[in-house]
């Protein structure tokens, strides 16, 4: 008994003690919260083109190896040309749809094929794109890189940090301090992926197609990297 009671007195004992550095701890004082951002605008320097075909017909296996005769020609047109981080060939969608008549029934399928050219070689994607004659162009998509993105997301990560320290500096000054020590910090960046450009028609698609490279321009892209976190007014 007496040794249920002496460990209770000691549980007691640390629970106290406990309780009594906790409400010692005082909240934090003279934290401020900011973020600030760099930005930079850079060229776009990598092209996706989309290709696309669709086939109609009532017999589904025959609709589904009209796709893979057009796709098998776009493809042994597209790798001629095919260089890593240039001109990069994949294939996309490819897939059969039911149609139905009035009472439900099918009736019909449809099935379309895509092919995705992408790269930095804009004149070899393009000219590649304009000799595939089984295939009409579907979209055109700019984005970054990951060389330039990653070179850019440095430059405005070096600008988001440098705003960040001016920030915090002059709200010290302005709240009467004379400097700060930072507490903690999160960086984030942007990704601003690809942008579409244009959205052409079959017909004149298939014009744009006709053994000429397939027009297109770049534009640009904003990075922007945010840089957020608290300080300790000293």
């Amino acid at each position: 008994m007496n040794r249920t009671r002496t460990l209770i007195a000691a549980c007691l004992l640390a629970t106290g003690l406990a309780h009594a550095q906790v409400a010692t701890v005082a909240p934090p004082q003279n934290v401020l919260q900011l973020q600030a951002s760099g930005t930079v605008e850079v060229q776009q320097d990598l092209l996706m083109l989309h290709l696309t075909t669709a086939r109609d017909g009532t017999d589904p296996a025959v609709v589904q190896g009209q796709l893979k005769t057009a796709l098998d020609a776009a493809l042994a047109e597209a790798k001629k040309n095919a260089q890593a981080g240039q001109l990069d060939v994949r294939t996309g969608n490819f897939a059969l749809y039911p149609r139905h008549n009035k009472e439900g029934r099918i009736s019909g399928w449809t099935g379309t094929a895509d092919l995705v050219l992408e790269g930095r070689d804009f004149a070899r994607i393009t000219q590649t794109a304009g000799r595939i004659t089984t295939m009409t162009l579907g979209g055109v998509n700019f984005g970054l890189s990951r060389e330039q993105r990653e070179r850019v997301e440095r430059q405005a990560q070096a600008q988001a940090i440098e705003s960040f320290k001016a920030r915090a500096g002059e709200l010290a000054k302005g709240f009467g301090f004379s400097g700060y020590t930072l507490r903690e910090v999160a960086v984030n960046a942007n990704d601003p992926g690809f942008q579409p450009r244009m959205r052409m028609m079959a017909q004149e698609a298939r014009a744009a197609a006709a053994d000429a490279p397939v027009p297109v321009e770049p534009g640009k892209s904003s990075v922007v990297v945010t840089v957020s976190g608290s300080v300790q007014l000293r």
